[in-house]
């Protein structure tokens, strides 16, 4: 094995993926979601600093061409448990997540039993899009987590008579409700979206990998 800069930071990137499920096991809202927000942020640019100092640096290495995709999968996969359990099970959410692990179970068993003739599965770009879109969607989700809390701590006491007058400008909006409501609604569309079109990508990624194998899943006559 080879330790370089690039795989150190594979490494951290594996071992903060448990620590976005364990933010919501110490910490309260907003800062388990503020928290798990700057933690996944941090990981995903990680994620591109380090294929980028491995080409660059010629450090690219066995160890590190294991370790990335279990890295990411492990962050994508655990961000989207704790985003769907929060979520109250929405079924918008459920689905498109539910695909993406699919997706990620199946490849990696693919991958498993196809064994030393794995390599011949190389990451395609859509499967590099995929990853982009999957990471970005998840980070739109967890700033909504963040609005959602402020907005409903802000309302906490409220009717929707008194909500509604506020939001329609005829009361003045002394806790900020409005950029509150906006921030939450729109941060929930858009993340929503970014993860449909995710799972689109995912599953495409996924047609095309298990394709790819077939030559390698015939019986041998």
């Amino acid at each position: 094995m080879t330790w370089n800069i690039p795989n150190i930071l594979t490494t951290l990137r594996l071992i903060a993926a448990p620590c976005l499920a364990v933010m919501f096991l110490y910490f309260t809202r907003p800062y388990a979601d503020w928290f798990a927000l700057i933690l996944f942020v941090l990981a995903a640019i990680t994620d591109w600093i380090d294929g980028h100092l491995a080409r660059s640096w010629k450090q690219e290495t066995k160890l590190g061409a294991m370790l990335d995709p279990i890295a990411d999968k492990a962050m994508v996969v655990i961000a989207l448990m704790v985003i769907v359990g929060y979520s109250s099970m929405s079924p918008w959410l459920v689905l498109p997540a539910t695909v993406i692990l699919f997706r990620e179970v199946f490849v990696s068993g693919l991958r498993e039993f196809l064994g030393d003739t794995a390599g011949t599965l190389k990451v395609t770009q859509i499967a590099k899009w995929k990853t982009t879109m999957q990471m970005v969607a998840i980070a739109v989700l967890f700033s909504n987590g963040v609005f959602e809390h402020y907005y409903r701590v802000a309302t906490l006491g409220m009717d929707d008579a008194m909500i509604n007058v506020i939001l329609e400008g005829q009361a003045e909006d002394i806790l900020g409700l409005n950029w509150k409501w906006t921030g939450m609604i729109w941060t929930g569309r858009i993340g929503l979206w970014l993860l449909w079109f995710a799972a689109a990508l995912t599953l495409m990624s996924g047609v095309d990998y298990f394709r790819k194998s077939i030559p390698y899943l015939k019986d041998d006559a």
